[in-house]
């Protein structure tokens, strides 16, 4: 039998939300001293129960606010769960917002160092990766540049670059796959194939169904903060294209 990468067990994530507008800080804090401010709880996700085996890929589907992406934040540690627990077995190489962790006014090399370090790794394990780190984001022309000159999609492919130059036990992969143009994106997931044969545990969130069905061997479906279906990627991949073209959920 195998041994478990991912434990969720009654896992819930509660937001709250301010009901009102707020001009201001002190008006922020005035309202909420003379206790005027009200919020709203809202229950991103609810009572989620999932088991990762490793060396599983598995896919996450769901409408917009279904919930996806939080629960990516909340299985990497990002976000601490409201209730439940999170349990994972092996180094985390989380792929979520790339590049916003990066310092705007830091030059591209600068920021590889200072994001390479939020991420847990030493110097001299950046310093031994450095080129291929360059010359996979092919920004070597604008490594000395500040990143506040990037656009979007430079910075995106920078911190694919950088996040994907480990060696993890699980990889968590929130839309990544959409980086950059046609070209970059094949080699995006190629790298990524590379890495999963190595026998290492993934969570994909992706809108696409085809992407799923070519990388995960199982499958989830979220619906307002809930898994309503989990199974083969084959089955719910067909399951969810079901909903889409019915209308009940819309990419």
């Amino acid at each position: 039998m195998s041994k478990p990468a991912i434990v969720v067990e009654n896992m819930s994530m509660m937001f709250n939300l301010n009901k009102e507008k707020v001009d201001n800080l002190k008006e922020y804090f005035i309202k909420l001293i003379t206790r005027k401010l009200h919020f709203t709880e809202f229950w991103a996700l609810q009572d989620i129960n999932l088991t990762v085996e490793k060396g599983d890929r598995v896919g996450v589907l769901g409408f917009n606010g279904a919930g996806k992406s939080t629960l990516l934040k909340v299985i990497s540690g990002v976000m601490k769960p409201t209730k439940g627990t999170v349990k994972t077995y092996g180094v985390i190489a989380p792929m979520l917002e790339l590049g916003a962790g990066f310092d705007m006014n830091y030059s591209g090399k600068e920021n590889i160092y200072l994001y390479g370090a939020t991420m847990g790794y030493s110097r001299k394990y950046i310093e031994e990766r450095f080129d291929s780190i360059v010359e996979f984001s092919e920004l070597k022309d604008f490594i000395d540049v500040p990143v506040k000159n990037y656009s979007s999609g430079m910075r995106a492919r920078l911190g694919f670059a950088i996040a994907s130059a480990v060696e993890p036990d699980i990889l968590i992969l929130d839309e990544v796959l959409s980086v950059g143009d046609a070209k970059f994106r094949k080699k995006s997931e190629n790298k990524i194939r590379s890495m999963f044969e190595k026998g290492i545990t993934v969570l994909f969130v992706s809108h696409s169904t085809a992407q799923v069905l070519n990388i995960c061997n199982k499958a989830i479906i979220l619906d307002h903060g809930k898994i309503i279906a989990q199974g083969s990627a084959e089955e719910i991949c067909a399951q969810y294209d079901e909903m889409v073209e019915s209308g009940k959920v819309k990419k």
